[in-house]
């Protein structure tokens, strides 16, 4: 059973961010069996910035995770302060094995390149896989949510298969398929 974890770096608790990441997630993982943990870091600020155990161990069930979305609103055209101090308690390839999905919430279409740009290379640079570029979510698209997650849930699919299938074929040392 794939362990999935999906990070919230939006400081205001069960926060809209939140309701699009597990979107993302319910969408791309619709079929597959799955446990899925959500860590809010909202209701971690107190030990945000300590070495907490409690903090520890969240970072080890991430680091363990197959698959990782990691949210947060957008600010100043990336990421939260919130989730950049959990990532950061990654040393280099902390994240090895993981694959992750970049996804930032938005206001306006400005920051649209925010996740690609700012936050998938911390995430590459922390060993983790990127199977395209990151998830952009407008937020006057609410209403639409899960019409735009499916969207983007299917395109990480065509890209997860698709790394699938080369994966195999370099195993087996036969030409990939496509």
């Amino acid at each position: 059973m794939l362990q999935i974890s999906v990070v919230i770096g939006n400081p205001k608790p069960q926060s809209r961010t939140m309701a699009v990441a597990l979107a993302l997630a319910d969408k791309l993982l619709a079929n597959t069996p799955h446990q899925l943990e959500t860590i809010d870091l909202a209701e971690h600020t107190r030990d945000a910035f300590s070495s907490s155990e409690r903090m520890t161990g969240l970072t080890e069930r991430v680091a363990a995770s197959d698959l990782a979305v990691f949210a947060s609103p957008t600010y100043k055209a990336t990421y939260s302060g919130l989730l950049k101090a959990f990532l950061d308690r990654y040393p280099s390839d902390g994240l090895a094995g993981v694959t992750a999905i970049p996804l930032l919430t938005g206001a306006g279409p400005d920051h649209a390149m925010g996740p690609t740009v700012n936050l998938a290379p911390l995430l590459v640079e922390l060993g983790a896989t990127i199977p395209g570029r990151g998830t952009y979510f407008l937020m006057q698209d609410m209403d639409r949510m899960d019409e735009v997650m499916e969207k983007a849930a299917a395109q990480y699919r065509r890209n997860l298969q698709q790394l699938a299938q080369l994966g195999s074929a370099l195993v087996a040392g036969t030409p990939a398929a496509g």
